[in-house]
């Protein structure tokens, strides 16, 4: 008897995406509904206090937002006072001493403009911090990552001898755990003794060369950025790679007969070809780029000054490490919505691209 898939025998396909579907519920679905109705409560992982309803209260603590204008100090004849950093402002505490309205929030950032400072505090400023963390973190590994992606498959794509080793090289990154990486790079990039100092010491000759790389605010997240680019371009690698080979050869030869270089066969040629695969790759890396979190727990613990915090890396601190775990739902849930919102208009952009 012969047995047909389809419309015609909805049960079959019911079989076979019966598993999937239920793995899906019990991994996806149920943990956000769960996560969901945490965001609601004051659930702690350890209290004597029992789980209680305490509405959209996390939300407000999270979300809460005030800008200040804060104007300097005077002296008794009223010019501003300054000081060696320049203009002197009052310190937080004064400002919220002064202004009843501003008690509970903290600075998150502030800008001067003129004489005045302009602050915007929050309930949870480092939310906004690591926010914008998270974004910066994307914006530097996403042109490294795809950038030498795109150029490991070039190389490995030339009819040389030894290119399946050097794939297998390059790809190796890729299935070393995360945790094992991030150490050997804390190694690395180790002020007094990492390798990489060490090289610019020998180098420039100069014994005090090279940067605090994971102490000092202004590297540490672009050296966390550097790392991942190298653990995870391998992957973008093989994805390039096929698509490549999905060129077909006669365009090559097309360009080449007319007169084309090296470089205008590239800009014509590959990168049209690859046009899917870019979009593809784009995507992935910057999701990806969004749950950064073991690179920055193992080397930075979110440091220095919270440089390094990302959302993912507040939610789990917030979650687990200080056992609160309803505000922890509520920050993944937040960001589950942006992330979720910024896909929509990434896809949304893509899909005029294709209709022109």
């Amino acid at each position: 008897m012969k047995t047909t898939l389809g419309r015609e025998n909805p049960f079959a396909v019911a079989a076979f995406a019966a598993p999937a579907l239920l793995l899906f519920v019990l991994f996806v679905v149920l943990p956000m509904l769960l996560a969901a109705g945490a965001t609601l409560t004051n659930h702690r992982l350890m209290s004597p206090e029992p789980t209680r309803y305490i509405g959209l209260e996390n939300y407000r603590r999270l979300l809460a937002l005030n800008v200040a204008v804060i104007d300097p100090v005077r002296d008794a004849q009223g010019a501003v006072v300054r000081d060696e950093e320049g203009v002197r402002y009052p310190t937080w505490r004064q400002v919220r001493k002064a202004r009843p309205e501003l008690e509970g929030y903290r600075e998150a950032f502030h800008i001067d403009v003129g004489q005045s400072r302009i602050v915007l505090a929050a309930t949870d400023p480092l939310f906004y911090r690591s926010l914008i963390n998270t974004f910066l973190f994307a914006a530097l590994v996403l042109p490294l990552q795809c950038g030498a992606a795109l150029g490991l498959a070039i190389l490995v794509n030339q009819k040389i001898r030894g290119r399946v080793f050097f794939r297998t090289v390059y790809f190796a990154p890729v299935v070393t755990s995360m945790v094992v990486a991030s150490i050997v790079w804390a190694f690395m990039l180790n002020t007094d003794r990492g390798m990489l100092n060490e090289l610019l010491r020998g180098l420039l000759h100069d014994p005090n060369a090279g940067p605090d790389w994971l102490g000092d605010s202004h590297y540490a997240l672009p050296a966390i950025a550097l790392m991942s680019a190298w653990q995870g371009a391998g992957f973008q690698m093989l994805v390039f790679l096929a698509g490549l080979q999905s060129i077909s050869p006669e365009l090559y030869e097309a360009a080449t007969l007319m007169g084309a270089n090296a470089w205008q066969r590239f800009v014509h040629v590959t990168l049209p070809g690859l046009r899917n695969t870019i979009i593809f790759v784009l995507v992935s890396t910057t999701l990806l780029a969004f749950g950064l979190f073991t690179q920055v727990d193992v080397m930075t613990s979110g440091g220095p000054l919270d440089s390094t915090t990302t959302v993912v890396y507040h939610a789990v601190r917030s979650g687990f490490k200080e056992q609160d775990v309803g505000y922890g739902s509520t920050i993944t849930l937040v960001f589950f919505v942006i992330v979720l919102a910024l896909s929509a208009l990434q896809r949304m952009l893509v899909s005029k691209g294709d209709a022109k």
